[in-house]
């Protein structure tokens, strides 16, 4: 069992990536062994079972933090900066039955969540993180296997479909099981396991799939964070340097629902950032990114994702 050492689920599951790193969103029973670097992202933090993290050691998320410096110190400070679009190919996986059919019109929807989300819509003090995406292609692929049973056929599913390049952005939709609602790879590990690159959703928490809390899309705009660089709000809890993001206030561990007034870290300033896109919040609840967050997405673009760096 992939053990969770956050304040826990109703279960909670997050699944091997080859690729690396994989920050999954996770709402039941918890699944296979997790990889080193793991992320789980659930939705009912309280009910934990097994004894060891899924979450991102400190050691881990320096890492990966000592990775972006290090390709950071080769560009100058106007090089850094978002691309006028991501390119966005979304590969719907559905079974011969009919489950799992996600219509173009969801897609749309899908991508103008992530529009409003990342132009600071949903906030009147959000910020505009300067991200758009635009999409390019969407394929169709019905096969029982694939979509009752992602984790089995990851590799092979994105080694098949995946298309573009670093900076094409590939969603992957398929029935990810009663508790999990997404995951990602990092721009780190893009270079390493380039068909791996990319993002998994559970089709039911597109717009208009009918996933209870979890139905507005935002499960979309959290793991393209992640697919842009972004750790969790709680990463390290209460301790130097947190998510590495200055204007994030500390965090112990993840929210659920959408608490008011929460501070699981008294001694350091401002509440628990339980309305950011990067906590584990209620999909009603995700308003928004911090201007350091923006600064970060376009730090690891600039870095691992540009063009006109690779």
């Amino acid at each position: 069992m992939c053990g969770l050492a956050l304040t826990g689920v109703v279960g909670g599951t997050a699944l091997p990536d080859p690729a690396g790193a994989v920050h999954a969103r996770a709402a039941a029973d918890a699944g296979p062994d997790c990889p080193p670097g793991t992320v789980a992202r659930l939705a009912e933090p309280g009910a934990v079972r097994g004894g060891d993290s899924a979450e991102l050691t400190p050691e881990q998320a320096a890492g990966y933090d000592e990775r972006l410096r290090e390709a950071l110190r080769s560009l100058r400070s106007h090089d850094i900066a978002p691309p006028d679009a991501v390119p966005v190919v979304v590969h719907v996986i559905s079974a011969a039955d009919g489950r799992g059919h996600v219509s173009d019109a969801r897609i749309d929807d899908q991508i103008d969540v992530l529009n409003t989300a990342y132009a600071g819509g949903y906030d009147p003090d959000g910020t505009d993180t300067g991200f758009r995406f635009t999409l390019s292609e969407v394929t169709r692929h019905e096969n029982d296997d694939w979509f009752s049973d992602f984790n089995a056929h990851s590799e092979e599913i994105r080694s098949q479909l995946h298309s573009g390049g670093a900076d094409t952005l590939n969603v992957y939709t398929a029935d990810l099981g009663s508790g999990l609602l997404g995951f990602s790879s990092f721009p780190q590990d893009q270079a390493a396991a380039p068909d791996q690159d990319g993002v998994v959703l559970a089709h039911d928490t597109l717009p208009g799939g009918g996933r209870d809390r979890f139905g507005l899309g935002h499960t979309g705009t959290h793991e393209v964070g992640h697919w842009l660089g972004l750790f969790h709000t709680f990463q390290n809890g209460c301790t130097t340097p947190g998510d590495y993001v200055a204007d994030t206030p500390y965090e112990r561990e993840a929210a659920a629902g959408c608490p008011e007034g929460r501070d699981s870290c008294p001694h350091r300033a401002g509440l628990d950032p339980v309305t950011n896109f990067m906590d584990y919040s209620d999909d009603d609840c995700m308003t928004h990114f911090t201007e350091g967050q923006s600064r970060r997405m376009a730090e690891h673009w600039a870095a691992f994702r540009s063009p006109q760096r690779l």
